[in-house]
């Protein structure tokens, strides 16, 4: 089934996203849900579109679809921020139900601090000023932190004790940390003898995450619920990548133990497995929900006039398993279907190229399934602790035959497919067992010399026995001027 819409653009702009949220303009931390509104506040530099000159932009909606600029709310002019206003997070303090922000600033000496800010007036609905604290900086790098290497205060989070916890993201002796504050009046901040979590297998952590996920019911939870049936998830950014590990917390000793560390496993565990950085989570109270937005880095330049967008907003829960977290573009995203192009029980052949009729417009809401039935015993073999699956994706491209495989999609592709990004899977057999690779090979998504034209690849836990499902979601920002009018085809397999 697909659904497509026109895409809102003004002409002025062709290649700017619909789906996504982007800046008016320029370079492109913390989400929060407050009285019925979204808020997202981003860095920002409001002069050019390449980093520098941060500020804390701020933005606002009802639904997560449509945003209104306004003001930004952080600006970088006291000696505590003058180089600028990093990540941070926003925490909605109970009781009065007052929202406040933490974040890094980039000091006169170039060393990174942690800061508060707080609305100036609590009653206007759309909190369009914030004021810095007179007690600021709150947190400094002391006693072995690396000054340049201590950033990203995550959301606060209460524990038994009624006592508030918040991590910072830095690297002590080569070590990626979390680093431990707790405070009572969130004013004044003290250490932790210990780290939350280290470890010895990665560098610097930026922006880091911490969140409890329900093991049992299919909905959100507010980040200082603990309860029996409860996990907590640490995210940590580094290496180009967002990984997360699982564990279990326990908010009287502050003490938390993973299930299985970052790096330790062959299938490191990864929010996304292609451009995608530097995410936050918050929890919506009102639909009893969590949200991920993840920044993405654009392959295109900055001529366009901007530069970075925020991934596809994502509900995010533990899987039924307990072992790894599962994701899907929120609901809202749905009313944007407009003209519905359905095809059903499509028989595809091996090495065709099948071309869907129908889709006029530049952007489209694609949910397509696959059904394989006659897997047989010839099934290619793979070696999943030699083999890393963007490794794969590379050297068998979606122009390269296998027994079962490649099969999907492929969009934003030309007439003569001369352009075309494939979205596709091949079937691999490891130790008597199925595995299913997702590879998007964008190598050929543009005849365009100056864009990144990158490989992705990732092993999923699915039975393709069953059938593979996929939901793509494509947008109005083609990358390649040639392509007006985006067509979809599918691949068949051997």
């Amino acid at each position: 089934m697909l659904f497509v819409h026109g895409n809102k653009a003004g002409a002025s702009q062709p290649y700017r996203t619909a789906y996504h949220f982007q800046p008016p303009k320029n370079w492109m931390n913390g989400p929060m849900y407050y009285k019925g509104i979204y808020h997202l506040f981003y860095q920002y530099n409001p002069y050019a579109a390449v980093w520098g000159n941060i500020s804390w932009a701020h933005s606002v909606s009802y639904n997560l679809i449509d945003w209104m600029h306004l003001d930004n709310a952080i600006n970088p002019t006291e000696p505590y921020d003058i180089g600028g206003c990093w990540s941070g997070s926003a925490t909605i303090l109970p009781g009065v139900g007052k929202p406040v922000i933490l974040y890094t600033g980039d000091n006169f000496e170039n060393h990174q601090v942690q800061n508060l800010a707080v609305p100036k007036n609590i009653s206007d609905p759309l909190l369009r000023e914030w004021v810095k604290s007179g007690r600021n900086p709150l947190m400094t790098p002391v006693n072995g932190i690396d000054p340049k290497m201590y950033r990203d205060p995550t959301t606060a989070w209460q524990g038994s004790d009624k006592i508030w916890r918040v991590i910072i993201g830095s690297q002590i002796n080569g070590h990626g940390t979390a680093i431990l504050y707790r405070s009572k009046d969130f004013v004044s901040w003290i250490r932790s003898q210990y780290r939350l979590h280290s470890s010895n297998r990665t560098g610097m952590w930026e922006c880091p995450d911490f969140y409890p996920v329900s093991t049992r019911r299919r909905i959100g939870l507010h980040s200082s619920f603990n309860g029996r049936k409860t996990k907590h998830v640490l995210k940590a950014s580094f290496s180009d990548h967002d990984y997360y590990v699982i564990g279990n917390y326990d908010s009287k000793t502050d003490r938390y133990n993973v299930d299985v560390d970052f790096m330790d496993s062959i299938r490191q565990l990864r929010y996304d497995y292609g451009m995608f950085y530097a995410s936050k989570t918050f929890y919506d109270s009102d639909k009893k929900r969590r949200i991920l937005w993840g920044w993405v880095t654009e392959a295109d330049n900055i001529n366009k006039g901007w530069s970075g967008i925020q991934s596809i907003p994502r509900t995010i829960l533990l899987d039924k398993t307990g072992k790894q977290l599962v994701q899907w573009p929120i609901k809202e995203l749905e009313k944007l279907r407009e003209k519905e192009v359905s095809l059903q029980n499509k028989e595809l052949k091996g090495g065709t190229v099948f071309k869907i009729a129908g889709v006029t417009a530049s952007q489209a809401d694609i949910e397509v399934s696959f059904k394989l039935p006659n897997l047989k015993d010839q099934i290619e073999l793979m070696d999943t602790k030699s083999v890393d699956p963007q490794q794969i994706c590379t050297q068998k491209n979606s122009s390269v035959r296998g027994v079962v495989g490649p099969f999907g999609l492929l969009v934003l592709a030309s007439e003569d497919l001369t352009e075309q990004t494939a979205i596709f899977f091949r079937i691999f057999k490891v130790d008597d067992k199925f595995a299913v690779l997702m590879c998007s090979d964008q190598s050929r998504s543009s005849q365009k010399r100056d864009v990144g034209k990158n490989i992705f690849g990732a092993l999923l836990d699915v039975d393709p026995t069953q059938k593979i499902s996929l939901r793509t979601l494509v947008s109005a920002s083609c990358r390649s001027l040639t392509c007006n009018v985006c067509s979809l085809d599918i691949n068949g397999s051997k």
